[in-house]
């Protein structure tokens, strides 16, 4: 059986490996799908007649620009057949982006590749046994390849199509690579072309960034040129809000904190949470939802500020910051789902600050919490945890870590020790309800013992909220050890809630 490369050799000869396939082949990486060039005559039939050698499904995805996609039905490979863009290979590849994309390399010219199948989703390829004498390279893209730097191959490369900027940024962290300083520039003078992109484009390359563990670092770059605010405008009004207590910067300083310890806490749960770090592990999977869940957690302190007394306060800034990062996601496109939980995170992120006010954390309120909180629950606390850490320093997180799992400090003693002690209780707040919500289940979830139906046959009620009201004290006498069976509901609803005659002749039934 041919190998792919043979068949790509025979059938399409005047074709190019063009853009990623090419730049990952020279960094040694497995590539998502395979790029090719050739002239626009030539794109249609030869994806045909590559369909039937590969046995691949093929169809047409842009037909003003020349474009046609392979699927091959056994390993999902995908390879991508384009027109060139001008009048031939050199206009094409002075047109791309970035020197690194800028590179081709013939078909014909030897190489190797090895399909490599992942389970559930499509092939990655591995191409290997590129020769430098047949690199086709006009900008310099495999010096900068080896330098591990970004450039660009013209000024334009942003006006033409602005998601280029958030490209920059993805690919800085992705490939670990230095973005060169007239990069920077050119984006501080574009930034604002950035509004001209489509919100689902906007959403995957920041997807893709916050997927890293070196997102933070791009993000501080992107305030400093203005892709950031121009990408988030509502964020603006933070830079000058609450200097007098974040310090300059203002709440835009505190948001970018929190971003940074949101992404150092996703990469180290287990030097966080020893105990219970391979049980959160499966709910932090989605690093890139939860980074941007922190970036949108406080943008609603500016509207809300307001001067009582000697204290800047935030009244109802967490409901109203929910509100407006529903409509940035609409804006993003993102999914129901995903706003709903992200809405929900920022909703609700002072309930565990209020719970830390109470010197005793009961059952009762830690199931009052996961029970109004529902699937937000766990992810917000890993949004608290970035929230509260972000008031002390490096190296007083890292004094202070080892601790989060004490027993619970008074808040007598956290008021002594300034931001240090109360951001240490909180951290031990976080973890006293994780260890309530995972060792002691039945209590943060108690099993139902009775339905609506066993509530109105014992009370003699018809169908009315007040069913659900009951079955709720159920569950709250549960969880405070007050109730352990079916019996013991039974005779709890009667003596609780027992009013008329029948009720009372029940309750007595049952005592005789």
């Amino acid at each position: 059986m041919k190998s792919l490369v043979h068949v790509l050799r025979e059938i399409t000869p005047d074709a190019y490996y063009v853009g990623g396939v090419v730049r990952d082949g020279l960094l040694k990486k497995d590539s998502g799908d395979i790029d090719l060039a050739l002239p626009k005559d030539r794109v249609a039939p030869a994806a045909r007649a590559l369909a039937r050698a590969l046995k691949a499904a093929a169809f047409e995805m842009d037909a003003q620009f020349g474009v046609w996609r392979l699927v091959t039905h056994k390993e999902k490979l995908q390879i991508d057949l384009t027109a060139f863009q001008g009048k031939n290979l050199k206009e094409d590849l002075l047109r791309r982006d970035f020197t690194f994309n800028a590179l081709a390399y013939p078909v014909t010219a030897p190489l190797t590749a090895r399909i490599l199948p992942v389970r559930g989703q499509k092939a990655r390829i591995r191409l290997k046994n590129w020769q430098k004498k047949y690199l086709i390279d006009f900008k310099g893209g495999v010096a900068d390849l080896a330098a591990k730097q970004i450039r660009l191959t013209h000024s334009r490369v942003f006006t033409e199509d602005p998601l280029r900027m958030l490209r920059v940024f993805r690919h800085a962290a992705e490939l670990k690579f230095a973005i060169a300083p007239g990069v920077l520039k050119q984006i501080k003078k574009d930034a604002f072309e950035i509004t001209r992109s489509a919100g689902e484009r906007v959403q995957e390359e920041l997807t893709r960034l916050f997927r890293t563990p070196r997102a933070y670092e791009n993000l501080l770059l992107m305030e400093k040129t203005g892709l950031l605010t121009a990408l988030f405008p509502e964020l603006e009004p933070q830079r000058t809000c609450a200097e007098c207590y974040y310090g300059p910067g203002g709440v835009l300083k505190h948001t970018l904190n929190c971003f940074q310890r949101e992404e150092w806490l996703l990469e180290n749960l287990k030097k966080a949470f020893p105990k219970y770090y391979k049980k959160l592990a499966p709910v932090a999977a989605d690093k890139a939802l939860f980074k941007m869940a922190v970036l949108l957690h406080d943008v609603a302190k500016p509207a809300t500020a307001k001067v009582q007394g000697d204290r800047l306060r935030f009244f109802y800034h967490e409901q109203k910051g929910a509100r407006m990062a529903r409509q940035i996601l609409e804006r993003l496109h993102y999914s129901k789902a995903d706003s709903r939980l992200i809405c929900a995170m920022i909703g609700e992120h002072l309930r565990p600050s209020n719970l830390a006010s109470n010197d005793v954390i009961t059952d009762r309120g830690a199931y009052k919490f996961f029970r109004d909180m529902g699937p937000a629950a766990l992810p917000m606390l890993l949004l608290c945890w970035a929230d509260y850490t972000s008031y002390i320093s490096t190296a007083q997180l890292r004094r202070v870590l080892p601790q989060s799992g004490d027993k619970l400090m008074s808040l007598e003693k956290a008021k002594r020790t300034a931001h240090v002690g109360k951001t240490l209780r909180h951290m031990q707040v976080l973890t006293l309800l994780l260890k309530k919500y995972f060792d002691s289940p039945k209590k943060i979830k108690p099993t139902r013992l009775l339905d609506g139906r066993d509530i109105m046959q014992a009370l003699a009620l018809p169908p009315s909220p007040r069913i659900g009201e009951i079955l709720e004290a159920v569950a709250l006498a549960q969880v405070e050890g007050q109730v352990s069976d079916r019996p013991g509901a039974l005779d709890f609803i009667v003596r609780q809630f027992g009013q008329n005659q029948k009720e009372k002749e029940y309750a007595a039934k049952k005592a005789g």
